[in-house]
């Protein structure tokens, strides 16, 4: 699962969990996308950061919404340097060892995640590390019940 920052044309600013970045592309391409406030269908991810998290705080560090981009005409240099290249390197290859260490020592319910977390956490069936697939609707309504899920890291350059 993943998460965007989204933006409506008139500017509302709100978020939803995809499956993968290809599937909020189809969605958007069919104008299934929509904004809550105002429910447009013209719709565009806005720019994310991530939070940099020091050696000391060695915890999983979750996307921070970023500035939304200038508007159409305004001119920005480029934020792009050296320095961030190699962060953003650096930090990606992270992502990717932390998914891939998911992965491999994990089950993968499919599908059945949504359910399998609850029996989990109500303590129907015993604790084993799992992933899986959940609607952004399925992931919110796990997190209200107190169900402890974050999304994998999916990376720009996954393929699906």
């Amino acid at each position: 699962m993943i998460r965007y920052n989204l933006r409506c044309e008139k500017g509302h600013a709100f978020e939803s969990w995809f499956q993968s970045s290809s599937a909020y592309e189809s969605q958007e391409k069919r104008k299934l996308v929509n904004c809550p406030a105002c429910g447009s269908a013209k719709v565009e991810r806005a720019i994310m950061a991530p939070q940099i998290v020091s050696k000391k705080g060695r915890e999983a560090a979750a996307p921070a919404p970023a500035p939304a981009p200038a508007p159409a005409g305004d001119v920005a240099a480029p934020a792009s340097t050296p320095l961030l290249m190699a962060q953003e390197r650096e930090l990606r290859a992270k992502l990717k060892e932390l998914r891939d260490h998911i992965v491999k020592n994990a089950d993968n319910v499919g599908e059945r995640f949504p359910n399998e977390a609850r029996k989990m956490h109500y303590g129907d069936i015993e604790h084993r590390p799992i992933y899986g697939e959940a609607s952004p609707d399925e992931a919110r309504a796990l997190i209200d019940e107190g169900v402890e899920v974050s999304p994998l890291p999916v990376l720009p350059d996954d393929r699906n």
